[in-house]
Formats: C-alpha cells, structure tokens, sequence
C-alpha cells in the first residue's frame, strides 16, 4: 500500500515540469542577487525585475526542490501564521496584518491573472475540524475571531460539517470560504520563474552559493563550480537549508514533515466522502494532520509527526521515514474508513523552517547589503510574497506601513545552542503530544513557554 509509492513529491513529478535551466558559468554583475529558488526567492526575483532592477537567481538544485515544492499547497491569507497566534503576538497591529494579509492574497491571485499562471488555483477556502470533544469550544472562538476582521466563517456542528466532508472522527468544523486558496506549488514557482525571466530576471539552477563576502561594490558570491556574481544587494530566501550567514542559525531549525498521496479515488469514492466544496482540511490537534484533494481527485494527507534530529541536519536520507509513512496511513484510514484498499502513490518529506514565532522574520547582513527572511514554519505559500515584498523594501532603504511594523522590525526569540536546542524541542513535541490525550490541557512546560511568549500550540 505504501511501499511502491514512488519516494519524490508529487508536485514535482509532472510530465509538465520544465527542463533544467543552466548552471551560471563565468562572472556576471547584477543590482540585486536572489539566493533561492522557492517561493519567495522566485516572487523577489519578479518583484524586483518588474521594478527594473538588474536581477540574477541562483538555485543550488532545481527551482521549488525544497518547501517550496513538498508542501499542501494551502495559499493562506494569514500573514501570522493564523489569526490566534498574530493576535497573541501583534495584538496592536493585527487589524493592520489581517488587510495586508488580504490585500496580499488578492494581489497573488490578481498578479497570477495578469501573467496566465496556470497554477491550479481554487478559491475553496479552509475547513478546520473538531475531532475531540474538548475542540469544539475552540472552534466557536475561532469563527468569532475570524468574523471580527471580516472573514467570511461559518461554525458547522458535526451533522453539518459531515454534510460536507463525511468523516466519523469530525465532532464540528469552521469552514472560512475566502480565508485561502489551493494551488499547485510547484506550478506557482514554475510559472513564476517564466514569469521573472520575461521581466528581464536571469535564473541559473544547480548553482549552490558556497561564500558569500562584501566588496567595494556590494557583495560578492562564489558557487560551487567557481563562478561569481557581484551585485549591490543580495536577498537570502535559503528556508531551512544551511544559512549564508551565521544570524539565520539562531533564529531558525529545520522540522521534517511527511506526505503521503493517494492514487485519485473512483467517483463511487468520491460520493463516499462528498468533499464537494473541494476546502482544504486541518484538524485541531497539536498534533494536527492537514490535507486537500488534487485536481485530479487524490488526496494528499500529511503533518502529524514533525521531526527534529540533533544539530539540524538535512539531507535526502530524511526524506523517507517509513514508521511516519505507516502513521500517516493508518491516520487516514481511520479519518475515511470508507475508503479502506485505497493505494498510495507518492510519499515524500521535507524540512520546514522552523522559527519560535511560526511566521515570516527579517533580518540584515553584510553590513546592510543583505537582507534574508525565513522562518515560515509551513505557511509560507502566501506569505513568501509578503515576505519577498518587505525584504525588497528593506533593501531599498523604504519607509513604509510594511517595514514600520513591529513583526518586521523584531525578530523572535533564538532556539538555545545545542545540546540545549534539541533538547527543549523534543521535550516540546512531548508535552504537545500529552495535551492531546489530555483534552487539551497544557502541562507546566506548555505553560512555561507560554509565558515566555514561545506558545508553542503546532
């Protein structure tokens, strides 16, 4: 059931996907320089370039290889991870976060309209669902928070919430319609690449950046095959592959989450589970699952575990982990049990950059030549745009709403050093696991973080 499904994201494994553009070969100069080739390195790279600006895209492997091509494709509004975890951490500036998250979320769609990105958008919105009873007061708070700032939601108990999507474990749901889209992630980035490049952006794939250093002209980058770029600025969007620059490290640690897809159901199943609103789905655990049917009608099932190892270290071997894969199934089989014999086709993991706040963070380097942003702990899909828009305001040297907002100016708490790091991280995802089969009560150390301000809940 799982073991022939093929080890690769399924995102990437499209007769569709392009070719491999070239290595850069030689030395070229540039006004900006993006390191990166996912979702926001790719919406810097057409952001800048539609601004005018001289712009070379440097990829270690291939355009969306890392989160950027691994994730659900859920393309949220959110700016903050979520309503709650923005108010909680920016209580004076949510309303500010909340238009700029819609505005950005407009612009995506607008600016994919504009260009013909045939990306799979689907306006569904998103369906958050009780699966214990101790949720559902949860979800009451939750659609009374999201109908504050003017979020279309709807509070489903578990007869309606059924209706839509046929579950035995689903107690209730809140359905917000207009609060995020679907796509194809690894369409996004490819049609953002054709995108940059017809705006006048160079982008060179399989070219790791191996030292980055100023010089009299800005900054200097040298690949792995020996060739160079000098640019005037440098926008570092390296998720929670190995930094550039040492400040990432403190901020950021690599968290593995593991998919699984399915091979597309028959219409007597899709009938089984109805899902004829197409939203995509999350539960309300900590340890939660997310998932969304494709367009051609599998469904794609993944979260749940998130793993951590000792120093952070990433690498393809991670990728695969077979007791998470036979989780996930069993998982699945016990939200849709009318779909029991259901093969899985695709199974793949990746590292999510992990920050102690879930959402976007700046930063500066090189003496203010470099501006990086990371940490989008798994909601970056709509907000790598926001991202790579406030980065390029920084660059530039702006005054604006976006740059004067305090979630821009402050970064977040660093993990501690190792062995201390790994440590407290584990000792987290245990004490999360625990309030799940307490009905959600938070023990001491939960309490502890919360006060701290760390409010681990994901």
């Amino acid at each position: 059931m799982i073991g022939d499904a093929s080890p690769q994201p399924f995102w990437l494994d499209q007769p569709s996907a392009p070719s491999a553009r070239a290595p850069l070969d030689g030395a070229v100069d540039a006004d900006l320089l993006v390191v990166g080739g996912g979702l926001t390195g790719l919406w810097s790279a057409l952001l800048a370039a539609e601004a005018g600006k001289r712009v070379v895209l440097l990829e270690g492997e291939r355009l969306a290889f890392g989160a950027s091509g691994r994730n659900g494709g859920f393309c949220s509004a959110s700016l903050t991870h979520g309503l709650a975890n923005g108010l909680a951490r920016w209580p004076r500036e949510i309303e500010a976060l909340e238009r700029m998250g819609r505005a950005n979320l407009d612009e995506t769609r607008a600016t994919l309209a504009r260009h013909s990105i045939d990306c799979g958008w689907e306006d569904t919105g998103t369906l958050d669902v009780a699966t214990a009873p101790h949720q559902l007061p949860w979800l009451s708070e939750q659609a009374a928070q999201l109908r504050r700032f003017g979020w279309d939601a709807e509070l489903l108990d578990e007869a309606a919430v059924r209706a839509h999507v046929d579950s035995p474990t689903y107690r209730g749901g809140v359905w917000a319609r207009d609060a995020a889209a679907l796509v194809d992630p690894a369409r996004l980035c490819w049609g953002l690449a054709r995108t940059a490049e017809a705006a006048g952006a160079a982008i060179f794939e399989c070219s790791p950046v191996t030292q980055l250093r100023r010089d009299a002209a800005g900054v200097r980058a040298a690949t792995a095959a020996g060739a160079s770029v000098r640019a005037r600025h440098v926008m570092l969007a390296t998720s929670a592959f190995p930094p550039l620059v040492r400040a990432i490290r403190r901020y950021v640690v690599p968290v593995y989450d593991y998919v699984l897809v399915t091979e597309p159901l028959s219409p007597v199943q899709r009938e089984a589970i109805g899902w004829r609103a197409r939203q995509g789905i999350s539960d309300m655990a900590n340890r939660f699952h997310y998932y969304r049917l494709t367009a051609d009608d599998r469904i794609l099932w993944g979260g749940y575990d998130a793993v951590y190892d000792f120093g952070g270290r990433v690498g393809p071997e991670r990728d695969q982990r077979p007791a998470t894969f036979e989780l996930l199934a069993e998982h699945f089989f016990a939200t849709f049990p009318q779909l029991e014999g259901l093969r899985f086709t695709h199974r793949w993991g990746g590292a999510i950059d992990t920050c102690t706040r879930f959402s976007a963070l700046w930063g500066r380097a090189l003496g203010g030549r470099a501006v990086y942003v990371v940490g989008f702990t798994g909601l970056g899909v709509g907000a790598s745009r926001f991202g790579a828009r406030v980065a390029l305001d920084l660059l530039d040297g702006l005054d604006t709403e976006r740059t004067r907002l305090e979630m821009v100016r402050r970064r977040p708490l660093p993990f501690p050093p190792e062995p201390a790091r790994w440590a407290s991280i584990a000792l987290t995802q245990r004490a999360l696991a625990r309030a799940d089969q307490r009905a959600g009560r938070r023990g001491p150390w939960l309490r502890a973080l919360d006060r701290l301000g760390l409010g681990f809940d994901s």
